[in-house]
């Protein structure tokens, strides 16, 4: 079956197979739970996800570069303004690195606000030799190990979004009330990132920034004026994985008539439900957000093709991003062929690299980790497909937190494997720490100098 524009409706999606949807236990609860979600106000408007629309379709034109990042799963006990405020620190220095350093505007959206639901490659996992449900987030169920605790409750989604709405609502304050403001670009460098050469080396580089803001005041331009100095826009995104939440939270523009997915400005489908045919294809194709596609080692060309034809068939630039995940052996192997065939399309792609997701590897204990070295492997892989082929490396998703865990391993101060269970705190996937992720910064604006 197939919909077109004028049979689609938020519930479209139902009549499509449905991957990684929780087994909930009580359907009259959720439809019950849904009900309330649709009556609730919008998390973001329609005005905004076309604003983020614009910026991403500069990235689209090789005007601008998009930092997506955030969170590998947000979690409910973890709302408070410290904690936001840390993950938006380490964002702001990301992007002022890439700014600088590479000359270019940086489109910054965030993992945060909605990224409470994680697929899961197996239904089951064991832990203390009881095989139990794998932890699918906060929003299906509690991460506690025990049967009765991962039984999946709809009520949580209804949590999630007053989760969401206060997590939104610092996110603004904080971005247009005067902490992004750029004359404070010293006071984003944490004390424990201040003292890696990483964050040396952004001591050295926020010095030339206030120097240059100086230069700027000193020959008459007032830069008391300039929004851009003072406020920034930081977008969030989360993936789209739990449709009955996403399908509640859909509603009409009045301006436009068209139908927004107002969970987020941006949502993505992922890897393990981006069948063409699939129910979040299906959800994803009618509603006018920018919308995202994970595509690991699997995807085919044409897959590829298949799903810009059918989630960008007006070729809007900026409508739709490709997120490659295919690990660092193989980027160069699969990418080029992927770029070729999407180019030949003549459908306008946003292409951004995720050098997490194809790189997670176990030690000998069993812990779950991710080597920087091979991180930058996947990003250096990813640059150089692009140069050959002549297309844009348009950005980099990854996942990051404030926090000072060790559940990644290198980067320039260094994390040793016998470290890791120091400060090991993801619910689910090893994230960089706040020294990686600006170790990062500096690596990819390299990279993207030699463009």
């Amino acid at each position: 079956m197939v919909t077109t524009e004028s049979t689609w409706t938020p519930s479209s999606w139902r009549t499509f197979p449905a991957g990684q949807q929780p087994e909930w236990p009580d359907e009259s609860a959720l439809d019950a739970a849904q009900e309330r979600l649709s009556g609730l106000p919008p998390l973001v408007f329609a005005g905004e996800a076309r604003a983020l629309l614009a910026a991403l379709g500069e990235v689209c034109e090789r005007r601008a570069f998009l930092l997506q990042a955030g969170d590998c799963v947000e979690s409910f006990r973890d709302v408070s303004a410290p904690a936001i405020r840390e993950r938006l620190k380490v964002l702001l220095q990301m992007s002022a690195v890439l700014t600088y350093g590479a000359t270019l505007p940086v489109v910054r959206v965030a993992r945060i606000a909605g990224q409470f639901a994680k697929p899961r490659s197996s239904p089951t996992e064991v832990v203390d030799g009881r095989e139990i449900p794998s932890f699918r987030g906060h929003v299906v169920h509690s991460d506690e190990p025990t049967v009765e605790a991962r039984r999946p409750d709809p009520e949580r989604m209804i949590h999630g979004y007053y989760q969401a709405a206060s997590t939104l609502n610092l996110l603004r304050a904080f971005t247009k009330g005067g902490f992004a403001d750029l004359t404070h670009v010293h006071t984003w460098n944490r004390q424990f990132v201040a003292s890696s050469p990483a964050g040396q080396r952004y001591e050295a580089l926020a010095g030339e920034i206030e120097r240059a803001l100086r230069f700027m005041q000193a020959i008459g331009i007032d830069l008391t004026t300039e929004r851009t100095l003072h406020e920034v826009d930081v977008w969030t995104s989360h993936e789209g994985l739990l449709l009955p939440y996403e399908e509640a939270l859909t509603r009409t523009d009045s301006l436009t008539g068209q139908w927004y997915d107002c969970s987020a400005h941006m949502l993505w489908i992922g890897n393990r439900t981006r069948d063409l045919d699939g129910a979040h294809v299906e959800f994803f194709s009618g509603v006018m957000n920018p919308i995202g596609v994970k595509l690991g080692p699997t995807a085919t060309p044409d897959e590829a093709a298949a799903l810009a034809y059918k989630l960008n068939p007006d070729r809007v630039p900026g409508r739709l991003t490709f997120v490659t995940r295919l690990g660092a052996e193989r980027v160069e192997e699969l990418l080029p062929l992927l770029l070729r065939a999407v180019q030949e399309s003549g459908i306008p792609v946003v292409w951004v690299c995720d050098p997490m997701h194809g790189n997670l590897v176990r030690t000998p204990s069993g812990t779950k980790t991710r080597h920087f070295d091979a991180i930058m492997a996947e990003l250096q892989g990813f640059f150089a497909a692009h140069r050959d082929v002549g297309t844009w490396p348009g950005g980099v998703h990854l996942e990051f937190t404030g926090d000072d865990v060790t559940e990644c391993l290198g980067g320039s101060s260094a994390v040793l494997e016998e470290q890791l269970d120091s400060r090991y705190e993801s619910l689910c996937d090893p994230r960089l720490n706040g020294r990686q992720s600006l170790d990062l910064a500096f690596r990819i604006a390299e990279l993207m100098r030699a463009i």
